[in-house]
């Protein structure tokens, strides 16, 4: 799982950079943040600490592991777009977008694992396994980041929509939105908002790479 993981966090960032970019504002770019390197991405807390702290806590108490954490977000400033309101929209969009692209790419990587077929034995195996973790973490990133709450994508996508005055009430949740999400998804109602959307599309996914 750690290419697939790797790769989903380090390009839904790249992507928010690049668009932004395109659209008139190299923050990222003059920060370096463009960059496929993960280690540019990493934030201590979202992505080690968060992490190892939930599995920890788990362990502990019996329980089946839990997962959740984040990558340093990347800076955008939206003064620099050209259309801060239209454009914002579509930098948030892009990680998803992205998530979306790479799923498609670990369908590609199942089917060449299938043409490999026992020829190539554990290689092979291994690449379906790979392409298994791929397509079903970035469905999961995709649909999760589309909750229309700040500061997940999905909310900076509300925000760019709605009436400016909605917007900015509706701007206003983005300090408690982290924790809305976690009690969302302890209480098992982010599962059920999210669930059908995943499954679905992992059943699109896994039916396209040949599974």
């Amino acid at each position: 799982m750690a290419i697939p993981v790797l790769f989903a966090i380090t390009l839904h960032e790249v992507a928010h950079g690049w668009v932004a970019n395109w659209f008139g504002d190299p923050t990222a770019k003059m920060l370096g943040r463009l960059s496929l390197n993960p280690l540019k991405h990493v934030d201590p807390v979202g992505t080690v600490l968060v992490p190892l702290g939930l599995l920890i806590v788990a362990n502990l108490a019996g329980a089946p592991p839990f997962l959740f954490g984040w990558a340093k977000p990347v800076p955008v400033t939206v003064q620099n777009l050209r259309d801060p309101r239209r454009d914002m929209s579509f930098v948030a969009l892009a990680g998803p977008g992205a998530n979306l692209a790479m799923a498609l790419v670990w369908v590609f990587v199942i089917r060449v694992s299938l043409l490999l077929g026992d020829d190539f034995g554990l290689f092979a195996l291994w690449l379906m396994y790979m392409g298994i973790a791929g397509i079903m973490i970035n469905v999961v990133l995709m649909v999760l980041n589309l909750v229309p709450l700040p500061p997940l994508d999905g909310g900076r996508v509300m925000t760019s929509v709605l009436p400016r005055q909605a917007a900015l009430r509706f701007a206003r949740i983005e300090p408690y939105g982290i924790v809305i999400l976690l009690v969302a998804m302890i209480s098992g109602v982010l599962w059920r908002l999210i669930g059908p959307p995943i499954a679905g599309l992992n059943g699109l996914l896994f039916g396209l790479s040949g599974l």
